[in-house]
């Protein structure tokens, strides 16, 4: 019996050194499982951090670029509706239709050449002499200043 004891606790012992070593081991695994999951910790902290500090600039120059927008399309507004850009718009399309009508009908040229000079010269008389004076302080229709030329003319 004494010859069992002894092979019981050499086994004994034998299984607490492996017990030992084996709770050691897993103690290192688990620290440096623990080691791990902080260090991947502090990296996804600081992943998240420059990622929000981005998506807030983003979201800064988004809010700019919307600012900016709606004062280009207030200004765009604003410069179509000034004096003057209507009027350019519309002899801009009168000039087009002119020029289609100049080349798609035959006798509309000479015509048109005519009532062309005629409308320079009259445009040179308003801004020379009576004629200016007249307009400003008498506003007349194109249509009565026809009725009396037509009556001088009788």
């Amino acid at each position: 019996m004494n010859e069992m004891l002894i092979g019981l606790i050499i086994g004994l012992c034998v299984a607490f050194v492996i017990l030992c070593v084996s709770v050691v081991k897993t103690s290192q695994i688990r620290k440096a499982g623990n080691k791990e999951i902080e260090r991947l910790k502090k990296m996804l902290t600081d992943r998240m951090e420059l990622e929000s500090e981005g998506v807030g600039k983003l979201k800064s120059q988004v809010e700019e670029l919307k600012k900016e927008n709606e004062n280009l399309r207030v200004s765009l507004k604003t410069l179509s509706q000034k004096p003057g850009r209507r009027e350019i718009q519309r002899l801009e399309v009168m000039q087009t239709a002119a020029e289609r009508l100049t080349m798609n009908s035959p006798g509309f040229a000479p015509v048109w050449q005519a009532a062309l000079k005629e409308s320079e010269e009259e445009f040179k008389k308003t801004f020379l002499g009576l004629n200016p004076f007249m307009r400003r302080s008498v506003s007349v229709k194109s249509q009565d200043v026809s009725l009396i030329t037509d009556e001088k003319e009788d």
